[in-house]
């Protein structure tokens, strides 16, 4: 007789400081501490901040950490955190090495799919935040690259 493996769920939110974030300088200033002084010049790293509908941080998941000039983000993960955790929204973020915030085409091609991708599951994109090693950062929203995913 084979046996096929059980899947669990379980979600057990940590009882902790879960600010909330009502702009794109209150993403990047809880953002940063995500990515280390010691590498944010070096390698490029994705992050995901997942929040509930009041816009309270419910946590912060590292996706990906890549090279000098790129990182592979897959979305298929960066949404499974999000059903796990019960996310109504997400702010996702990277880092540019080079100190140039400054979208590049991938960054907004891939920006574009996550939306496209969340849409599906009613899950928001708030933003999406670039940081540089120089204590910086641009927010697609802020300037009006994001577009609404309702």
């Amino acid at each position: 007789m084979n046996k096929i493996s059980e899947i669990e769920v379980s979600y057990r939110p940590a009882i902790g400081r879960k600010p909330i974030i009502r702009s794109a300088l209150d993403a990047y200033v809880e953002l940063k501490e995500f990515f280390p002084k010691q590498t944010i010049a070096l390698q490029e790293q994705f992050v995901c901040m997942y929040l509930n509908r009041q816009s309270r941080v419910l946590g912060v998941f590292h996706l990906s950490k890549g090279s000098i000039s790129g990182t592979v983000v897959d979305i298929r993960l960066l949404l499974s955190v999000a059903l796990k955790v019960a996310a109504s929204s997400i702010i996702i973020a990277h880092n540019h090495p080079s100190g140039n915030t400054s979208p590049s085409n991938q960054d907004r091609e891939l920006t574009k799919n996550i939306q496209a991708a969340c849409k599906f599951l009613d899950i928001d994109v708030h933003d999406h935040i670039i940081l540089s090693p120089f204590d910086d950062y641009y927010s697609m929203a802020s300037e009006g690259i994001l577009s609404s995913s309702s």
